[in-house]
C-alpha cells in the first residue's frame, strides 16, 4: 500500500472511531482511490457513511482529528458526514451531518459545516464517490451510495461556472477555477469524472486555443506561483458554458 494510501486507511480507521458506532461505510475517493494524487497539490477526499445523525460529540471529535491528522503528503484533508439514508436516496439539495475541509497553505485554512439543512454541492461528492470510491471499512459504495441523476452535477457545475465568471481576479484560486471547469466540462459531454490534470488534457483536445489550461496546469503541478491570465481564465468559463451539453 503506498504511504498516501496508509494514511487514508489510518484517517478512516480514526474517523470511524471517532464517529462512533453504528458507521455504515467509510469511503475513500477523489485521486487518491483513483491513482491521480499528486504530492502537496491534492486532499484526502474521505466519505463517512453513518446509520443515523450524527451526536455532536462524534461531531466535535472529527473536527478535531482533521484538524490535528497529519496528512502527510497530500495537502490537506476533506472530511463529509451523511446518513445512510441520504447516502441511499440523494435529493438535489441534501442535509449534510458534517463536513470539515483542511487546506494546508491556502486562506481558508479550515472549514467546518454541520447540520446543513440543504446542501446542493453534496450531490456532486456522492456522484463522484460512487462512480470512483473505494470503502476503506465498512459496506462497498455500491451498496450505500444510490446514484444521482447527471442532471443535477450539471446544474451545480453550471452554478459554479457562472459564479466563478466574477472571480477571475483570484489570483489563489485560478488554477482551481480552470481545472474544475474542465472537469465540469468533461462530465457533462461525457457523463464521467475525471480528476483535474486528465481533465484539462481533454479540454486542450477539445479547444487548444484556451491558453489559460497549460498555464493552470502549470502552476497546479510545477510552480504555484505562476500565473494564470484573467482573460484566459474568463474564456474558459465562457467556453464551457457556450457548450450545448454543460
Amino acid at each position: 500500500m503506498a504511504p498516501i494510501e496508509e494514511i487514508a486507511a489510518g484517517l478512516a480507521r480514526s474517523a470511524t472511531a471517532a464517529a462512533g458506532v453504528p458507521v455504515r461505510s467509510a469511503i475513500l475517493h477523489g485521486s487518491v482511490a483513483t491513482g491521480d494524487f499528486l504530492p502537496g497539490r491534492v486532499d484526502v477526499d474521505r466519505l463517512l457513511v453513518r446509520r443515523g445523525p450524527l451526536p455532536d460529540t462524534a461531531a466535535g471529535a472529527l473536527e478535531r482529528l482533521v484538524r490535528n491528522t497529519d496528512p502527510g503528503p497530500a495537502s490537506g484533508i476533506d472530511l463529509h458526514v451523511v446518513t445512510a439514508a441520504v447516502a441511499s436516496a440523494p435529493s438535489p439539495a441534501p442535509p449534510l451531518e458534517l463536513h470539515v475541509g483542511r487546506y494546508d497553505g491556502s486562506s481558508v485554512g479550515v472549514e467546518v459545516e454541520r447540520r446543513v439543512a440543504a446542501a446542493p454541492d453534496l450531490p456532486a461528492e456522492l456522484s463522484m464517490a460512487r462512480a470512483d470510491g473505494r470503502a476503506v471499512l465498512g459496506a462497498a459504495r455500491a451498496d450505500v451510495l444510490g446514484p444521482v441523476p447527471a442532471a443535477w452535477v450539471r446544474d451545480r457545475g453550471r452554478h459554479w461556472l457562472r459564479e466563478w465568471q466574477s472571480r477571475t481576479g483570484d489570483t489563489e484560486d485560478a488554477a482551481h477555477m480552470v481545472l474544475t471547469a474542465c472537469r465540469i466540462w468533461l462530465f457533462a459531454v461525457e457523463g464521467r469524472h475525471s480528476a483535474k490534470t486528465p481533465a484539462a488534457r481533454w479540454a486542450l483536445e477539445r479547444d487548444p486555443s484556451l491558453t489559460a489550461i497549460p498555464q493552470a496546469l502549470h502552476q497546479y503541478t510545477t510552480d504555484p506561483a505562476a500565473p494564470v491570465s484573467e482573460a484566459g481564465i474568463a474564456r474558459v468559463l465562457e467556453t464551457v458554458l457556450r457548450d450545448d451539453a454543460v
